[in-house]
């Protein structure tokens, strides 16, 4: 009879060369079913002998332990930003910082994508990988381990025999636009709300409670730096570095090159930035570091960032199109936001219909009007916003837009307070599409964090009278859906579950939720360490919040004039 022990280290051992072929290589060997097979067999026998069962088998990639999810954790290098470019002038310049320092040119550049996704560092443990974060301010980070295990282009254990004691590498985890355009069908499925940018559906999906959630989510990651390295090989280059890793099982991009000089290292981002929609996955520059190791270590760092590297960042993608119509937004706090409905055009990586317009002034500033050809552009290849109209194309036919006088929401009338470019709807919670942002607000990851309620459950909600306001959110009870078409028992429970666990938020999270102008997070926090309840906080004066140090005179004004309201003085009562 065969060794258990030992058919199970083959087949984990052959399934790890098939994953590292498939999801690091893009070169499978195996068909999937054949692949299905080796799996079944493997779980079948580690479900008969469970005490061979070890954190680095391809079984183990989701179900880890998660009591460590977002705990702090310290970064064994610090993981610095980069200065930027935008120029050849911008990087000549850089060049020349160079060679100050070390008295000649540097030998060589390494030139890689700069992706547009979320920095993590990864850390092996004699080839196991232990413990996985993102960067956060780059000293401290949030640990992710369990969801980063998910990540089949991650490898639970290195291919190297002969691997580092410690191994510290950082990458970029991102979302493929196939994969983004798969998750955005299901968000839209399920009636949530759509993710602005692969970036965000990236960073979101990582920042999961529940790593099954994380797995389902198609993420990937290219490892660009080697951090700290223990008991392990010497590098030469950064060139060296990234070979070793790749051959190490980690993925490495292909689309990186080493060049002689900074003419060579111009030509090589211009080749790039033609072909940047080409990939499949978003980039936004190309981060070009000095190769040699030694060169590295002279060169040394800023107080932010790495005198050896810097990010050249291409320029934002600008095309015309017509502007059908202007409309508003009323978002949670009035605002009435006015917006271009486009003839939809290609810019930036993504078909873009709507865009920001910011206000009524930048409206009549730009001298934008209905019918003109406008030229769009993705501001951080982000948010989508029309730089202004092609006056040469103007036919006359062009309609001079003005903001309305009522909110086409509600009726109420909308005002534009004295001193401020923004007008706002007069509503309150009347209006339903204040009333539908504020919700949607208190209820998000940083407010309330309620999971299962999202538009389409509050679109549910509001159109059934069930809820106006977001206290009564935390009065609603199962039998309020039950028959209701849509909702089983499951998604009841797993709501009212969301609901219950909301209850017990800190103050400073239910301050943050309720959305005052001007008070975030941190503002929050530190009128809640002042006057230790929410109720004190509602009865604080304007004088009193005014006098707490890091919030000052706009902050208290905002604050103490929200709480003077009847109605949030009854909602947090």
């Amino acid at each position: 009879m065969p060794d258990p022990a030992a058919r199970i280290e083959e087949l984990r051992a052959e399934i790890r060369r098939h994953n590292h072929r498939y999801y690091v290589l893009d070169e499978p060997t195996v068909s999937d079913a054949e692949w299905d097979d080796l799996m079944r067999e493997l779980r079948a026998l580690e479900e008969a002998h469970p005490d061979l069962i070890t954190p680095d088998s391809p079984t183990q990639r989701v179900g880890a332990d998660t009591s460590a999810l977002f705990t702090p954790v310290t970064h064994l290098q610090r993981m610095f930003s980069l200065d930027n470019a935008e120029s050849a002038e911008d990087m000549e310049a850089w060049e020349e910082r160079l060679e100050r320092v070390l008295g000649r040119p540097p030998a060589g550049y390494s030139c890689e994508l700069k992706i547009d996704g979320l920095a993590v560092s990864l850390v092996y443990e004699d080839g196991l990988l232990v413990r996985g974060a993102t960067r956060g301010d780059g000293t401290t980070g949030e640990d992710v381990t369990a969801n980063l295990r998910t990540l089949r282009s991650v490898p639970l254990r290195l291919l190297s025999d002969d691997p580092p004691s410690v191994l510290e590498v950082r990458g970029e985890v991102y979302m493929s636009d196939l994969a983004f355009d798969r998750l955005n069908e299901q968000q839209a499925a399920a009636g949530d709300r759509a993710f602005i940018n692969p970036r965000n559906a990236a960073a979101g999906s990582l920042r999961q409670k529940d790593p099954t959630i994380t797995a389902g989510r198609e993420l990937d990651i290219w490892v660009y730096q080697l951090g700290l390295v223990e008991g392990g090989p010497a590098f030469r280059s950064h060139g060296e570095a990234m070979a070793w890793l790749a051959d190490a099982g980690l993925r490495v991009n292909p689309a990186s090159v080493t060049v002689a000089s900074i003419e060579e290292v111009m030509a090589s981002i211009i080749d790039v930035e033609g072909r940047r929609h080409d990939n499949g996955y978003q980039t936004d520059g190309v981060v070009v570091k000095v190769d040699d190791l030694l060169d590295q270590a002279e060169l040394g760092f800023t107080a932010r960032a790495p005198r050896w590297a810097i990010a050249y960042k291409f320029p934002p993608e600008e095309r015309t199109t017509t502007l059908r119509d202007i409309q508003v937004n009323v978002g949670r706090t009035g605002a009435v936001t006015p917006f271009g409905v486009l003839e939809p055009v290609f810019v930036g990586g993504a078909n873009v219909g709507m865009a920001t317009l910011h206000n009524e002034e930048q409206v009549h500033f730009k001298d934008v009007r209905i019918g003109d050809t406008v030229i769009v552009r993705r501001a951080g290849d982000v948010i989508p916003e029309i730089v202004g109209p092609v006056v040469a194309s103007r036919t006359g036919e062009e309609l001079v837009w003005a903001m309305p006088t009522e909110c086409p929401f509600c009726g109420h009338p909308i005002v534009r307070p004295e001193g401020e470019k923004v007008a706002r709807c007069t509503g309150g919670l009347i209006c339903r599409s204040r009333l539908r942002e504020w919700l949607a607000y208190f209820a998000s990851r940083g407010g309330m964090d309620i999971e299962h309620l999202g538009y389409k459950t509050i679109d549910f909600l509001i159109g059934e009278g069930l809820v106006a306001s977001p206290a009564d959110i935390f009065t609603l009870s199962s039998a309020a859906f039950e028959g209701r078409e849509g909702w089983g028992e499951t998604s009841i429970a797993n709501l009212m579950s969301a609901i219950d666990d909301a209850k017990d938020r800190p103050a400073a999270k239910l301050l943050t939720a309720l959305g005052i102008r001007h008070v975030g997070p941190s503002v929050a926090e530190l009128l809640v360490r002042r006057f230790h309840s929410l109720l004190a906080v509602a009865d604080a004066t304007e004088e009193d919040i005014a006098a707490i140090e890091g919030v000052g005179p706009i902050i208290a004004a905002s604050a103490a004039a929200w709480f003077a309201e009847g109605e949030n003085r009854q909602l947090v009562e």
